[in-house]
């Protein structure tokens, strides 16, 4: 069975946020954060299977904001594991065995991600098989040495700052969430590299920021607003 598919990791407790409410629960210019990443990709694809991983025992708070803010986009739904890795992987379960395709992974907190590095991501992944938006870095870096007593420049050029939605075709990421967990999996192009495969980089966007703390809030406010 033909058919693409994104999982809506959305199951972090946000406590950079300062807030007793998870942040992708957060109104951002007057609606969830979480809901308007949904409709990001609901916009990119009616057809796409959208699974939204909600953290534990938040179902019935999930409902109820649907019915508060009307939300109607058809998504599954299931519950966050103890790490980003066995959350994504409690999605992925929920994607049908026989189903062929692709595959996103995208930060619930991720609301402002434009929809044309959706279709990109998806687009290449069909050929390339692994596939990551990714910015350059415009900062100046300094890397930590030894004890934290000394530090140095590292050319700025050699590194990408890494953004969702990570797309890959689904019978790579099956076999590759078949590993067992690892320290070092912080995403899911780790997962995949770990199983052998190579990362395809592709043009991400500046406006595709994390919400993670309450500067990152205005600055999605400010958006939103202006668009």
């Amino acid at each position: 069975m033909k058919r693409d598919y994104a999982i809506i990791v959305a199951s972090g407790k946000g406590l950079r946020m300062g807030s007793e409410t998870p942040k992708q629960f957060l109104s951002v210019a007057g609606r969830p954060i979480v809901m308007r990443t949904v409709e990001r990709f609901r916009e990119y694809s009616n057809d796409l299977g959208i699974i939204l991983v909600l953290p534990p025992g938040m179902h019935d708070y999930w409902q109820k904001l649907c019915e508060e803010y009307h939300f109607s986009v058809n998504c599954m739904t299931c519950e966050g594991g103890e790490t980003r890795f066995h959350s994504v992987r409690n999605g992925l379960a929920l994607i049908p065995k026989d189903a062929e395709g692709v595959v996103g992974v995208h930060d619930g907190v991720r609301p402002l991600v434009p929809v044309s590095v959706i279709a990109n991501c998806y687009a290449t992944a069909r050929e390339k098989k692994a596939v990551v938006p990714v910015v350059p870095v415009f900062e100046t870096i300094r890397q930590i040495v030894g004890l934290k007593e000394d530090s140095r420049t590292v050319p700025r050029d050699e590194y990408r700052l890494v953004q969702t939605p990570q797309v890959f075709s689904l019978d790579l990421f099956r076999k590759a969430y078949e590993q067992p967990y690892q320290d070092s999996f912080t995403d899911d192009a780790s997962v995949v590299e770990s199983y052998g495969e190579v990362i395809t980089l592709v043009e991400g966007d500046r406006e595709n920021i994390k919400i993670t703390t309450p500067i990152d809030m205005a600055i999605a406010n400010a958006v939103l607003g202006a668009n």
